[in-house]
């Protein structure tokens, strides 16, 4: 049984949402994101672009995003089910602990980018195993005081639940050789880590 199907909740708001927390996106990404089957994301996105919440972009890779109605049915969605759940402390409780890991975050994704090479920032060619693996340990322990953060919001509002599962694939990915999980596709930790920020900032209706 999927995470999506041990957990009820409004598909449709979890597709929407998806979108203003990822930005324009494909059927994969939507699946990614949301943990339900592309059939599933392909039938919702249906609905809300004929409610005219998303538009679709066609091409080689076609993918939809947020019209301004759609913004603005998001935020007040997620504004009626942050506080029909009574979670608005939990998640600003999370929030709060998700900014103090955040810094570490960024400065952990510069060093798996850039090194220094004899006094000289270079880029990281990742030609030096044992220096990314110690860039990678330390991912793993930030992603170990993550894990508790993660786990609050999910126990708060389920639909935060994929976040958890998103970084330890990614980290696991990563750890196994396919270094872009790290932080060069939109599966990488720093995307979904990211898209976590922006959907805490979202859910609590704040600015960056």
């Amino acid at each position: 049984m999927t995470w999506s199907e041990t957990h009820t909740t409004d598909t449709n708001l979890w597709v929407l949402h998806a979108l203003r927390c990822a930005g324009a996106a494909g059927l994969g990404r939507l699946h990614a994101v949301t943990g339900l089957d592309e059939p599933a994301v392909e039938s919702e996105l249906i609905d809300l672009g004929v409610a005219g919440l998303v538009t679709r972009f066609p091409g080689d890779a076609p993918c939809w995003a947020l019209t301004d109605a759609g913004r603005a049915a998001d935020a007040e969605r997620i504004a009626h089910e942050l506080d029909s759940a009574g979670a608005r402390g939990a998640v600003e409780a999370a929030f709060d602990r998700f900014l103090v890991l955040n810094p570490e975050l960024l400065d952990l994704c510069g060093a798996w980018q850039l090194r220094s090479v004899d006094g000289v920032m270079s880029a990281n060619d990742h030609r030096d195993p044992a220096y990314d693996a110690r860039v990678l340990d330390r991912f793993a322990d930030l992603d170990r005081r993550v894990a508790p953060v993660c786990a609050g919001l999910s126990d708060a509002l389920p639909r935060f639940g994929r976040y958890r599962i998103r970084l330890a694939g990614a980290l696991d990915r990563a750890a196994a050789g396919e270094l872009e999980y790290v932080t060069d596709s939109t599966t990488a930790y720093h995307t979904v880590w990211a898209e976590l920020h922006e959907d805490l900032l979202a859910t609590l209706g704040k600015q960056r």
